[in-house]
Order: structure tokens, then C-alpha cells, then sequence
């Protein structure tokens, strides 16, 4: 049985869904927010997720426009993402690589990262964690080229490793492909 597509709208940087339906996004595969958080009847995705899920064809994207809906097309997603999110695209090509690999991605900015990204196959859930069901590594995602400061960097890996998480430096190169780097802190 194919899946269902859904519809969401575009508002701003989010794509909001409603329904049961959109409930399941979050469920079954930990895309989005639930809300509100007591008996969520909607799910907020942001751009990166939303832009993934339309190029994949798992939904639609409109914006209202003088009372009609007007479709959002994926290039028009990004190009939206591009300009009011920092460093998008880079962004972008690692959610799509970590997506594809089978991981489950939240955003990380409370961690100074962009991403918290957990074990395959753990399901996301409210309250009490096993173990496994934390966040396994957080991960920065940086174009080739960029600049960076090692202070910075060691501020990630302090609090990845506060958290019991592994920090992880995300490469994007020209190409598009990305090269994981496994930082950690040793002390003699």
C-alpha cells in the first residue's frame, strides 16, 4: 500500500501539518514537533526537514497566497532555506546523508551544534530514556572551505561530552560529499 502524501503549509521557515495523520510523522519516524505538547493536533517541521520529506515525494508544500494555495516546489524550499537559514545547503547535504543512513535527527542548537542525532531505530519519546534512546553524537555540519575557530570546537566537545554524546565534525566538501570526523577529548 503506497503512503500517504500529506499537505502542509509553508509559514516562514516551518511547514506545519495537521491531523493524525501528520501525528505519525513524529511517531513513526521522528520528523518534526508535536503541538501543542499536551495533545498535540499538528506537527511543525522545519525547512530541512520539510525540504527532505518533498524531495523524497512524502508531502506537499503550499503557501497562501491572496486566499489560494499556491505549491511549493523543492528548489523553491531551498531557496527559501538558503536565505534565512545560516549555511543551509551544508546543513542540508548532511541531514539528507544521516536521513539516508537510517539515523533520526533533531535539531542541537541547545547543545551549540546544529544537530543531535540518535541511534538507528530508536523512536522518540517523552519522559524517562533507556540508554540507547539519548542522543548518540552531535554533529556540526561545515563546508570544506570554512573557517573555524579550535575554541569553538572545543566547546562542542566539552558539551557532547557532558551529555554522553560523541562529537562529530560533518565535512561537506564541493562535490557535496561529506567526510565524518570523530573529535573527542583526551585526558592523560
Amino acid at each position: 500500500m503506497p503512503e500517504k502524501v500529506l499537505e502542509g503549509e509553508l509559514l516562514g521557515n516551518r511547514v506545519m501539518f495537521w491531523g493524525k495523520d501528520a501525528l505519525e510523522l513524529y511517531d513513526e519516524s521522528g520528523y518534526g514537533k508535536p503541538l501543542p505538547e499536551e495533545e498535540p493536533d499538528r506537527v511543525e517541521l522545519d525547512i530541512l526537514e520539510a525540504a527532505y520529506l518533498l524531495e523524497k515525494a512524502r508531502i506537499k508544500v503550499f503557501v497562501k497566497e491572496d486566499g489560494k494555495k499556491k505549491k511549493v516546489e523543492f528548489d523553491d524550499l531551498m531557496s527559501i532555506g538558503t536565505k534565512n537559514v545560516n549555511a543551509f545547503h551544508t546543513s542540508y547535504i548532511v541531514f539528507r546523508d544521516l536521513r539516508e543512513r537510517g539515523y533520526v535527527i533533531k535539531t542541537g542548537f541547545k547543545f551549540g551544534t546544529v544537530f543531535r542525532v540518535y541511534e538507528r531505530g530508536v523512536k522518540l519519546r517523552r519522559g524517562p530514556k533507556a540508554v540507547h534512546e539519548h542522543t548518540k553524537w552531535l554533529v556540526q555540519p561545515v563546508a570544506e572551505e570554512s573557517p573555524f575557530s579550535l575554541p569553538e570546537m572545543s566547546r562542542a566537545v566539552r558539551l557532547a561530552h557532558n551529555i554522553r554524546a560523541t562529537f562529530i565534525w560533518a565535512v561537506v566538501d564541493k562535490e557535496s560529499d561529506v567526510t565524518y570526523y570523530h573529535i573527542q577529548r583526551i585526558t592523560p
